[in-house]
């Protein structure tokens, strides 16, 4: 938990804050958003939690933080543990416990009549494993990138399951990954999950498309809250934006209506409109 000697300034009065260790990764933001707010390039306390639900969800954003960062004396830990997995569409879960090593990325729990999957992997935390447990356990684990792949040999230990991560992004810390597609061509994880390869922000990058509804995208795409539009981050496109834009215009054969990123905000829209907004993204990209 947080350090009250470092809190910060910014923060209002009252039980819940944030201390000078918050690295800003937008996790807090989307869990709690009544409550934490960006203020000066860290998140703060913008207002006290009120009434059962916001303190619920505060004490959700405190034990995912990645870096400890968020402070309470009398929230229930244990109450926040079982809180995750945390539904946020049909048949797919957030996580929660977001890892510093992956600059808080948000992991996501699929479930399948052919085998739940873990998309990206979060930081181990034995309340968590008891969680997902409940839920079927996982038998895959899908990383989209190298970044984000966390405590994943844990995971897979702990799980039982078989982890799938493209050839080009297998690093010393993923070598022993059981699953490695290579090239362009989408790989069937499983009959109602597609790997779907796009280089870009890394050069072994993918997303996930999950039921022809749900896709995991990593850090290839997400939503832009206060500009209303689908984005990439051009600032953090590790290996080519060039081929950012392929691998973007090559989503335009498919069908999706949420978008679930490690990095940044989701979004849910209607397939129609959905592709709409890609087509938009694309031109923005093409203008950068």
């Amino acid at each position: 938990m947080a350090d009250l000697s470092k809190r910060l300034p910014t923060n209002v009065e009252g039980e819940f804050f944030v201390d000078e260790t918050c690295i800003d990764c937008d996790a807090c933001r989307q869990i709690a958003p009544a409550t934490f707010d960006a203020v000066g390039g860290r998140s703060a306390v913008r207002r006290q939690p009120a009434g059962s639900e916001e303190i619920r969800r505060a004490g959700m954003a405190l034990v995912a933080c990645p870096t400890a960062s968020i402070g309470s004396g009398g929230v229930s830990v244990a109450e926040a543990v079982s809180a995750f997995p945390d539904q946020v569409a049909d048949r797919v879960y957030f996580n929660g416990f977001t890892s510093e090593s992956s600059f808080g990325a948000f992991s996501y729990l699929a479930l399948s009549v052919h085998g739940n999957v873990m998309i990206d992997s979060p930081r181990f935390h034995r309340g968590l494993a008891r969680g997902i447990a409940a839920l079927g356990g996982a038998r895959r684990i899908a990383l989209t990138h190298r970044d984000d792949v966390a405590d994943h040999v844990v995971w897979a230990a702990e799980l039982g399951a078989d982890r799938v991560l493209h050839a080009a992004d297998v690093t010393v810390g993923t070598r022993d990954v059981e699953i490695k597609p290579e090239g362009e061509e989408p790989y069937e994880v499983a009959p109602d999950l597609l790997m779907i390869p796009t280089p870009g922000h890394t050069r072994g990058h993918a997303v996930f498309l999950f039921e022809e509804r749900v896709l995991f995208t990593g850090d290839h795409l997400a939503w832009h809250p206060t500009r209303g539009r689908l984005y990439a981050f051009r600032d953090a496109c590790w290996y080519s934006w060039r081929e950012q834009i392929r691998s973007m215009e090559r989503l335009l054969d498919y069908r999706f209506e949420s978008v679930l990123p490690g990095h940044g905000r989701p979004i849910h829209l209607p397939a129609p409109r959905m592709r709409e907004e890609l087509q938009r993204c694309i031109e923005w990209m093409g203008a950068r």
